[in-house]
């Protein structure tokens, strides 16, 4: 319904897929459930979600179901940046591994390209950008990003992770893993809507054989539901779904705003994790390949490109900024 893509590592990834960012852990088990029912088969988790186990849960319900075989599924997870010395990489990722409870994960991607002082789990189980439970200190570790890919390659030497990539990484950064990878980056997760399009890092990662995923297809929509220093960029733009250029496709292949949206990100080989509580939206964010686009109109989407970066610890951490984008 929703093709695949080839990795570098040799395994395939569907190109639509399910995010659980903001998913609700209480009721996680049965939306993934649910999304399976649907038709999804790729799942993007992190271990900064806080709801992998439910998500696993979920899957291996389906599982025990007789809905999809392990195989027919396909989980991503991230690392977090408080575990990226050697190893607590190899710490979390068995850990991470366990919680999901399906045997291995399939893709383990480096979730920022920064590395934070670590943080005891059981102190403090998910830290998210604070050393302490009371949001008052932002710490940095000196751990080189060579260490933790390294780590992450002796996961795929075990069989915890078949795949390996990065998340939220500049050019510069890929140029300079690819320079000692000995596992291929399989995936580069970005954040990825027609307001922020990143048009050279795209072609970058792609002339270099590595899967771009979109996170935040939808633009602003993802953000104003999260605390007020996260959301102040996204208040004040023009939700992507009003948008008239939007809206003119939409109407002219019969589709939502939302499936020219992702769309958009298909078409150009970009994988898309959107996520919806809605059963009919579900289906409708799986039934988006069926068509296909004029260059003139994907080209014309991405030229509401303004450079509008929503995910950014450098805007939204205003007391410690981590100034990882330009």
């Amino acid at each position: 319904m929703s093709g695949t893509v080839k990795l570098a590592s040799g395994y395939s990834m569907p190109l639509v897929g399910f995010g659980l960012w903001k998913v609700d852990r209480a009721t996680t088990a049965d939306t993934v459930y649910a999304a399976i029912q649907t038709g999804y088969r790729l799942f993007d988790g992190a271990y900064d979600y806080a709801n992998e186990k439910e998500a696993g849960e979920g899957i291996r319900q389906a599982i025990k179901d007789g809905l999809v075989k392990r195989e027919d599924i396909f989980v991503t997870t991230k690392l977090w940046n408080t575990y990226h010395k050697k190893e607590h990489v190899e710490q979390m990722g068995r850990f991470q591994n366990e919680t999901w409870g399906l045997g291995y994960i399939d893709l383990y991607l480096i979730h920022f390209p920064v590395a934070q002082e670590y943080i005891e789990p059981s102190k403090l189980q998910y830290p998210g950008w604070w050393q302490d439970a009371s949001h008052t200190t932002v710490s940095l570790a000196k751990v080189p990003t060579q260490e933790t890919w390294q780590a992450l390659e002796s996961l795929v030497d075990e069989g915890i992770t078949r795949s390996i990539g990065v998340s939220n990484f500049s050019t510069q950064l890929i140029y300079d893993i690819l320079s000692y990878a000995r596992h291929p980056i399989s995936s580069l997760q970005i954040e990825h809507h027609p307001y922020l399009v990143q048009p050279q890092l795209i072609s970058m990662a792609q002339e270099n054989g590595i899967v771009v995923t979109g996170y935040s297809t939808f633009g602003p929509q993802s953000f104003l539901e999260l605390p007020e220093d996260f959301r102040k960029r996204a208040v004040g733009a023009e939700m992507l779904f009003d948008n008239t250029v939007i809206k003119k496709i939409a109407n002219k292949y019969d589709k939502s705003a939302g499936q020219i949206l992702l769309r958009w990100a298909t078409q150009r080989g970009i994988a898309v994790i959107p996520k919806s509580n809605n059963k009919s939206r579900l289906l409708e964010n799986l039934q988006v390949n069926d068509i296909s686009m004029a260059k003139e109109e994907l080209d014309e989407i991405s030229g509401l490109d303004r450079g509008l970066r929503f995910n950014d610890p450098g805007f939204y951490l205003p007391d410690h900024p981590i100034r990882i984008f330009d």
